[in-house]
């Protein structure tokens, strides 16, 4: 039984994040080019929504600056699951290679022995760019500054990170069981692109599909009204923290259960 406290987890953690952006940093080129291809590629959907609003005053309701409020809520929201859990794309190779057994033997907690060894450090111009993009937006729409209101962005923030990260997690473990799993990553990680946009541009069918199936409408809509609507906020908005939490809950008992199945490929 696992009796390791958080404690021990947060100095392991440490020694492994360090070793691993040393090792990053001694490819500078190389970090450098994926940092400013990041921020470039988040760029485009920053131009995207500007030539739109050229033509259009507002999108169902949505201005232009309460959209790009969505878009940097969505990358910030996203930066955790790009930085800390992106030794998700390698684990079906590791498990229909045989290498995953080796993260079977260790007393520590497998999923997190599995996550901490990869911290994809070009994330953090994505973070970079969503703070920038959110605080352009927050400015444009007058929108004031408090505690309550940075305690409640901040809450909203990891809410909604739960929420991709447990999508990912589902996608991701469906390696332990499926063998082209690979298609099944790909398909998840796409439908963060729609997190981007709120709920009511879908119609009736894509609306229950994102909210209740892929829940990707929680990732920026609902936790981005407590802010941009506060005198509208839908009840999914105020439990999106427990079923996020929930959610995550669930895709760390899935991925939990496919890793102590796992035996090899017996060869």
């Amino acid at each position: 039984m696992n009796t390791h406290t958080l404690g021990f987890y947060l100095r392991i953690y440490r020694k492994i994040l360090v070793q691993d952006l040393k090792s990053k940093m001694s490819y500078r080129a190389d970090f450098i080019i994926s940092t400013v291809g990041m921020i470039f590629t988040n760029l485009s959907g920053f131009l995207s929504f500007w030539i739109l609003f050229q033509n259009f005053p507002s999108i169902m309701g949505w201005s232009y600056h309460e959209m790009l409020f969505l878009y940097g809520f969505s990358l910030i929201a996203l930066t955790p699951v790009q930085c800390l859990f992106d030794n998700n794309w390698n684990l079906r190779m590791y498990v229909y290679s045989g290498d995953f057994i080796k993260y079977c033997f260790r007393p520590i907690n497998l999923f997190f022995y599995y996550m901490s060894e990869v911290f994809d450090i070009k994330g953090l111009g994505q973070l970079a760019f969503g703070i920038g993009t959110l605080a352009y937006a927050w400015s444009r729409l007058g929108i004031g500054i408090s505690v309550l209101l940075i305690v409640k962005v901040i809450l909203c923030l990891i809410t909604a990170s739960l929420f991709m990260i447990a999508l990912m997690n589902l996608a991701a473990a469906t390696c332990f069981w499926v063998v082209q799993s690979g298609y099944v990553m790909v398909m998840a990680s796409k439908f963060k692109d729609y997190a981007k946009y709120p709920a009511t541009i879908f119609n009736r069918v894509f609306r229950f599909i994102f909210t209740f199936i892929i829940p990707i409408t929680f990732i920026a809509y609902y936790p981005s009204l407590v802010i941009l609507r506060p005198d509208a906020v839908p009840l999914l908005s105020w439990l999106s923290p427990l079923i996020g939490c929930l959610f995550f809950y669930i895709s760390y008992l899935v991925w939990m259960r496919g890793a102590t199945r796992y035996n090899g490929t017996g060869s």
